[in-house]
């Protein structure tokens, strides 16, 4: 299913609603949002993306808009993940502002005008859960992962997995997800030099996952954590992390080489039927790799780095022609 409305050039605000596993009632939820928006007093649409096959959530929807609702439906052929779904309905938008709800409670309706004014003095503002409800080993779980996050990227966030976010449109334009990265926007946004914020929003009392997490689940989120790290961290600079690690390899290697060169022509100790020396030699090997690696990537993106951008102009200054007294600021 596939429905799209004329798109309006007159929208102030657009709202992207991707539908993934994890759902609550489409026709209940439907009226908190709306009812949340309406209190901005701003004209707004809503696209709703479903993420591969929901029937269920599907027929719902078409039961609203027979019912004379007025929103945008666009279902991907499969499942694709959340990152994509938001990519695909930022197609759809036509607002100067984009709010991203989740498809089931996680925060108060009457939060979505904050998060939506907030976004009037940043790029983008996300919401922090707070206080946040859950058990003790929830807890603990969001706690290991934010804190592994700030050590990782040196950036400080307390509710990334909180669906519910303002961008201005610039921010999608200039930022391409995939995969899992929905979860890692603001990080990826503060790379590029966008204004970043963290409010804190109302909690729903109705959001609760009902769900288990498997061991797989973790390894793809510390899989997605070392994927940022080298986003943020050595997208443009490779060599400095390869090279180091490479060149620490290198130098351990060849001091034991050294070490046992040294005991053979001096203490007269025999090299046969000795694992130190091939693994030395093996340290060394790896060394080169990694430092070649490295280098390689420095070459790649110097050949490259014309046609990839990671800043973003705030704005430009200059002399106004008209008025050689006064300066001209251009956003």
């Amino acid at each position: 299913m596939r429905i799209v409305l004329e798109r309006r050039s007159d929208v102030e605000l657009s709202v992207i609603v991707p539908v993934g596993r994890r759902q609550t009632d489409a026709a209940a939820l439907y009226r908190e949002y709306k009812a949340g928006l309406d209190e901005l007093g701003q004209s707004y649409e809503m696209i709703y993306v479903l993420d591969g096959p929901r029937d269920q959530y599907a027929t719902s929807l078409r039961e609203l808009l027979a019912q004379g609702e007025q929103f945008t439906v666009v279902a991907l052929a499969r499942e694709f993940g959340e990152a994509t779904a938001l990519m695909a309905g930022f197609g759809q938008t036509s607002g100067r502002t984009i709010v991203t709800l989740p498809a089931h409670h996680q925060i108060e309706s009457s939060e979505i005008a904050k998060l939506a004014r907030a976004v009037e003095q940043s790029d983008l503002v996300i919401g922090w859960r707070s206080p946040r409800m859950g058990g003790f080993f929830e807890r603990v779980r969001r706690s290991f992962f934010h804190r592994l996050l700030l050590w990782v990227t040196r950036l400080d966030f307390h509710d990334l997995g909180c669906g519910a976010r303002a961008l201005k449109r610039r921010v999608l334009e200039e930022i391409h997800l995939y995969g899992d990265q929905h979860r890692f926007l603001p990080l990826l946004a503060d790379r590029f030099g966008f204004k970043v914020r963290e409010i804190a929003v109302k909690q729903s009392p109705r959001d609760r996952f009902t769900g288990r997490y498997h061991v797989r689940d973790y390894a793809r989120g510390l899989l997605d954590i070392v994927t940022i790290f080298f986003l943020v961290r050595f997208t443009k600079k490779p060599l400095r992390f390869f090279g180091v690690i490479g060149a620490a390899t290198l130098a351990v290697g060849a001091l034991a080489v050294a070490w046992l060169v040294v005991e053979r022509l001096v203490f007269h100790q025999p090299l046969a039927e000795r694992p130190a020396l091939l693994l030395a030699s093996l340290s060394m090997v790896l060394g080169l790799q990694l430092f070649a690696l490295g280098l390689l990537g420095e070459l790649i993106i110097f050949t490259h780095g014309r046609a990839t951008k990671d800043y973003q102009i705030d704005q430009v200054i200059r002399r106004d022609e008209s008025d050689t007294g006064r300066s001209a600021t251009v956003p």
